[in-house]
């Protein structure tokens, strides 16, 4: 297996937007400063979307330029149209993300339209951003099943995988929205996607709804994906699906990886310190067990 696998960290962006409790811009950029410093350098860090929508993205302009002072790191936003990638680029964005969804129940719950309508809605957006040269990540949700729909069928992923890679989506994020996906169903779902989009061009975003997630990734790894977006803390969750947890964390993939001899040049002390400090601000503890275990264990030595 390979010796190299890029994480990408979505917690300021995917993982804060569901929590109940906004975080302030320094706050968030802080947290996003920690994230650097342990050597995470791919990091989602907002999101140009309406504020009634989702207050806990507002004033992601501020937080984006807030951190753009660092050359070596990579930062994503998510655009939902042309709205947002206006805000975006005037706030320096380089990579923006676009979302869809291979369900149509979850389609019309989240944003109010068709999977094929939320492709057109934001096609104009990622013209504009070939056209000025800004790389565009494309995300797909419910990937392995839907609140609404029940099982959802590679084949419908593999359709909207294929309008996104068409449209110019430098790389597809596969999301298990609601963590019910199982080692198996992963590695059937990936190699049905990549018979689309090359398995370089592919991640995988997972949830830990089960306590699959992990499970899962390996999977995809032995297929031959190396892209993983993970959040620290297990940061997020889905408000269409009770009791759904949120993304797999940071600390347990980079703990996994390490033990399995992949180099992440991730400082575990200060993702955990990272962690710690977001989770005081929200008011609870992570779900990372990796970082559950950490703290537990500096207690005791203290």
């Amino acid at each position: 297996m390979s010796d190299s696998v890029r994480i990408v960290e979505v917690g300021p962006r995917d993982g804060l937007q569901n929590e109940k409790t906004p975080i302030g811009v320094a706050d968030r950029i802080a947290f996003i400063e920690q994230l650097i410093a342990a050597g995470l350098h791919t990091v989602e860090v907002g999101a140009f979307v309406s504020p009634k929508a989702i207050p806990q993205m507002v004033n992601s302009d501020q937080v984006l330029r807030g951190v753009d002072h660092h050359p070596d790191s990579e930062f994503h936003v998510l655009v939902p149209n042309e709205k947002g990638y206006e805000a975006a680029r005037a706030a320096g964005a380089k990579v923006i993300a676009v979302f869809a969804s291979a369900s149509e129940g979850f389609s019309r719950a989240n944003i109010n339209c068709s999977v094929a309508e939320s492709i057109e809605r934001f096609k104009p957006v990622v013209e504009r951003a070939r056209a000025d040269g800004v790389n565009v990540r494309g995300y797909i949700s419910c990937v392995l099943g839907c609140p609404f729909d029940g099982e959802v069928k590679p084949s419908a992923v593999v359709n909207v995988a294929d309008m996104l890679w068409e449209l110019g989506c430098y790389e597809i994020s596969l999301g298990d929205t609601i963590g019910v996906g199982t080692p198996l169903k992963a590695k059937a779902l990936l190699r049905a996607v990549a018979g689309t989009v090359p398995i370089a061009g592919l991640a995988m975003h997972f949830h830990d709804t089960y306590g699959q997630a992990l499970a899962n990734l390996y999977a995809g790894m032995e297929e031959g994906v190396r892209v993983i977006d993970s959040a620290a803390g297990g940061l997020g969750g889905c408000p269409y699906a009770p009791g759904a947890t949120g993304n797999v964390a940071t600390e347990d993939v980079v703990y996994m990886l390490e033990g399995m001899g992949i180099a992440t040049g991730v400082d575990m002390a200060k993702l955990v310190a990272a962690t710690n400090a977001v989770s005081k601000l929200i008011g609870r503890a992570p779900v990372s067990r990796v970082a559950t275990a950490l703290n537990a264990k500096r207690r005791v030595a203290n």
